[in-house]
């Protein structure tokens, strides 16, 4: 065996990121319904926060959309403004 083969125990980890994209745009949403919470909570974590940009991969223009959404419902009560363990 020559000196300069390296020889690890465990694979080394190489990240494959998947390619985000906006589902909104994906599926031709055009308008976010602040009157469905099950949609709205797939874009809410457990604590009650929106989900950011870089995590979801929506896009600028849908993210407002988003927001101003998600802030509708829960002035409506829709959704909790602070949620212990929504999902």
């Amino acid at each position: 065996m020559a000196q300069n083969d390296i020889r690890y125990l465990t694979p080394i980890n190489i990240d494959i990121k998947k390619q985000k994209y906006c589902r909104f745009k994906k599926s031709g949403i055009k308008f976010i319904d602040h009157k469905d919470p099950n949609f709205l909570l797939k874009l809410v974590n457990e604590q009650g926060k929106i989900l950011p940009r870089r995590i979801t991969g929506t896009s600028q223009k849908y993210q407002t959309k988003v927001n101003k959404a998600i802030k509708r419902a829960r002035h409506l009560a829709i959704l909790p403004y602070v949620g212990d363990m929504l999902k």
